[in-house]
């Protein structure tokens, strides 16, 4: 069934104030409010939904609001619904009328609602924010044909892998699950399991390695025991088989791998799509995560330097193998032909599009370089100040959503909430502005 959508009813209540006359209406975050095409979200958002019996989900101003307000301040979704309550702003740009004093949603509502949209209907507020900053002149639409194209790591909410620790952690959730089934063991090795994994730890930081790889071999024992046990156990029960195929299928990975194997490994358990990405940082060799592409415009307009493309890359694809999809995408975002393209070293021997081939420009390059591209190249390093934002800011440092198109949905909320956020600090810029102009004092004559 579709969502019942909000519209302004102009209502008044005897015992209640509404909202516009309660707060100001010159917030930057009301103004935001009124700039937005909501009706445009709800036609992208409401796709999803048939007509049909049931009852109706929550209005797409009220979740689309939430995703905005979450990722702009950056927020968990237990702290967002506790500003939302006491915050009548939050609840004025959701799209309410009166002041709500507890909850219209549950706080798995936000959940669901990300998951149903997906990756796809998400950019659906990257393209609105885009739509916002040229309404509001933050940026001209010719800056969307000019960007900087770059990759990073968006690392997941996980530990450190090491080979004990993930060996010791896959006989645990066999021996919890098995007696959750009720499967009887031989024996579940937890008291022996735990001092173990403390000697390995032991040994590696004193650097006694033959002592660490005899009882690496040990922690390994011990999980191969566990699945045989549990396999000769539930061998001829289907509904027992079915309940343990995946996570038997992830210890036998865990159990089979090892340090330098070539391919697809196993990092953690809980998130098995995570992948070992090295980016070459002196400070952090290996991040684990997943690769993301990043784009914001070349020019620093007047609104500043906003993303015009986001996109999550699962697998670790070379960087320059990324531009045959990056780059249709982008202009299918933005509505614009790309005429121009910085990139940095690592995209050397691309793939892109072969009408794009004197349109990508790589650090370094010489040929076909004229004065007046040599002077915008600089700016190529432009991107990473925006990365760090998105990082530090926006809940791009670490992704706390599950599964693969978790790291997708985080991605393009992320570059939402940067781009919101230099909206919200335009308007009160320009704000600020128009009142300087207004109340501006005459300069008093010297003579």
């Amino acid at each position: 069934m579709r969502p019942r959508e909000r519209r302004e009813s102009g209502e008044q209540d005897l015992f209640r104030s509404r909202l516009d006359q309660i707060i100001d209406m010159k917030h930057s975050l009301a103004r935001l409010a009124r700039t937005v095409d909501w009706g445009f979200l709800e036609r992208e958002f409401g796709a999803v939904y048939t007509d049909g019996p049931g009852q109706p989900p929550l209005p797409t101003r009220l979740m689309a609001g939430l995703a905005i307000l979450k990722h702009t301040y950056d927020l968990s979704d237990e702290v967002l619904c506790e500003r939302w309550v006491e915050n009548p702003y939050y609840q004025f740009f959701c799209g309410e009328e009166f002041f709500q004093h507890r909850l219209v949603f549950d706080r798995s509502s936000l959940t669901r609602w990300r998951n149903r949209m997906g990756e796809e209907r998400l950019k659906a507020l990257l393209q609105e924010s885009l739509s916002v900053a040229t309404k509001t002149e933050a940026i001209k639409p010719s800056d969307l044909s000019r960007v900087i194209v770059d990759t990073t790591v968006q690392p997941k909410n996980v530990m450190f892998p090491t080979d004990a620790k993930l060996l010791n952690r896959a006989r645990e959730k066999l021996v919890r699950l098995a007696q959750l089934a009720g499967v009887g063991l031989r024996q579940s090795y937890a008291r022996v399991g735990k001092f173990a994994l403390i000697k390995h730890q032991r040994y590696a930081h004193a650097k006694q390695f033959k002592r660490a790889r005899r009882t690496l071999k040990t922690l390994r024992t011990y999980l191969g025991r566990v699945m045989r046990d549990i396999g000769r156990k539930i061998a001829g029960n289907a509904p027992l088989e079915e309940r343990f195929a995946k996570l038997l299928l992830l210890a036998r990975r865990v159990h089979e791998q090892q340090q330098r194997q070539r391919g697809p490994k196993v990092y953690s358990l809980h998130a098995p799509e995570v992948e070992c990405i090295g980016k070459g940082k002196a400070h952090r060799p290996y991040e684990f995560g997943v690769k993301v592409s990043v784009a914001t415009t070349l020019s620093h307009a007047r609104g500043g330097q906003f993303v015009t493309h986001v996109k999550a890359l699962p697998g670790n694809p070379y960087d320059g193998h990324t531009l045959q999809t990056v780059i249709p995408d982008m202009e299918k975002l933005v509505g614009n032909i790309i005429e121009r393209l910085l990139l940095d070293k690592g995209y050397r021997g691309h793939n892109a599009p072969p009408d794009y081939k004197f349109r990508v420009f790589i650090s370094g390059q010489k040929r076909g370089v004229t004065p007046s591209i040599k002077r915008t190249m600089r700016r190529r390093s432009a991107i990473e100040p925006v990365i760090g934002h998105l990082k530090a800011e926006h809940r791009m440092e670490r992704n706390y959503l599950w599964f693969k198109h978790g790291d997708a949905n985080n991605a393009v909320l992320a570059a939402v909430g940067y781009n919101f956020r230099r909206l919200l600090r335009w308007l009160q810029l320009l704000l600020h502005q128009i009142l300087a102009t207004l109340f501006a004092r005459p300069l008093l004559n010297p003579t």
